[in-house]
C-alpha cells in the first residue's frame, strides 16, 4: 500500500510501498471519478502537475479533512496506485476492501451534491440530491460503503452532511441494502444472492470491473484478466465464491446480474 503524506505549504509526497505494521493510521477517500484527463493520477503526483486538474480539489479536501482528525497520511485510489504496473493494480484491487475497512477515517466526496439554497426555495435540498447522487450507482463504491465502520459524507462544497449511521435510512432506501449490513459486521451473514442484488444496478467504466469490484464483498481473491469480458469475469468470481463457501450457491446470484 502506498500513501500520500501531507507536507508543508499544501504539498504532498508519496510514501514507498508499505506493508503490515509499517502502515500508519490513514484516512481514505471515496469518490466518483472526473473525466479521464481531469483525474489526478500517480504520474501527476510524481511530476507535481496535479494542481491543474479538476480532481485536485478532492485531493486537497481529503488532506485537509485528515489533518483535522490528526492524520498526516491518506489514500486516494486515482493517484496512489501506479496503474502502469499490472501487478500493483491487481494487488490493490484484491486488497482494497481491507484498505477501506482498516482506514481510521473514510470520507465520501459527493461532487454532484450541493448544500447551497436553490433560488426561490428557503430549504436546503441536498437530501434529494444525496439520494440521486451518482455515487450510489457506481460499482466500486459499494465496497467503499460497506467496508469501513464509519463513513462521513461531504458535499461538493466540502460541507459535512452526516455519517453512515445518521444517514442509514436514506442509504437503505436508496440502495435497498439492509441497515444491518451498514453497521460494519461480517457480510458472510448475508446470502450470496442478496449481496449480488446490492450490485445489480451499479455500473463500472470497464466491464470486467463489475465483477472485480465485488471481490471484497464476498471475501475472495482472484487474478485480474482485463479483456476477458464481463461473463468470464463473473464465471471466475462464481468459482471463487463456490470454493470459499463450499456450496454451489451463486448460480442464481449471477443470473440476476444478466
Amino acid at each position: 500500500m502506498r500513501l500520500l503524506r501531507s507536507e508543508e505549504n499544501d504539498k504532498f509526497s508519496l510514501t514507498p510501498t508499505l506493508r503490515g505494521t509499517e502502515i500508519p493510521p490513514y484516512a481514505i477517500l471515496s469518490h466518483t471519478w472526473e473525466a479521464d484527463n481531469q483525474e489526478v493520477t500517480f504520474k501527476d503526483i510524481v511530476d507535481n502537475t496535479w494542481r491543474g486538474k479538476a480532481g485536485h480539489r478532492k485531493i486537497q479536501f481529503c488532506a485537509e479533512q485528515a489533518r483535522k482528525h490528526g492524520l498526516r497520511y491518506f489514500w486516494v485510489d486515482s493517484c496512489c496506485i501506479d496503474k502502469s504496473s499490472s501487478a500493483e493494480l491487481a494487488e490493490a484491487i484484491n486488497c482494497m476492501f481491507r484498505w477501506y475497512r482498516d482506514a481510521a477515517k473514510c470520507y465520501v466526496y459527493l461532487s454532484d451534491v450541493s448544500t447551497r439554497k436553490h433560488s426561490g426555495c428557503p430549504e436546503l435540498l441536498w437530501e434529494s440530491a444525496f439520494r440521486q447522487s451518482r455515487w450510489f450507482t457506481r460499482g466500486w463504491t459499494l465496497q467503499e460503503l460497506l467496508a469501513p465502520l464509519e463513513v462521513d459524507f461531504f458535499s461538493q462544497d466540502c460541507i459535512w452532511l452526516g455519517d453512515k449511521k445518521s444517514l442509514e435510512l436514506q442509504i437503505h432506501e436508496t440502495t435497498s441494502i439492509p441497515v444491518e449490513a451498514l453497521h460494519g459486521g461480517s457480510l458472510s451473514q448475508f446470502r450470496i444472492e442478496d449481496r449480488m442484488l446490492w450490485a445489480v444496478k451499479r455500473r463500472t467504466t470497464i466491464e470486467e470491473d463489475k465483477a472485480y469490484s465485488l471481490l471484497g464483498v464476498f471475501d475472495v481473491h482472484m487474478p485480474l484478466i482485463y479483456g476477458e469480458g464481463e461473463k468470464k469475469a463473473f464465471r471466475r468470481l462464481k468459482e471463487e465464491i463456490d470454493r470459499a463457501s463450499g456450496i454451489d450457491g451463486s448460480r442464481m446470484a449471477y443470473s440476476c446480474l444478466r
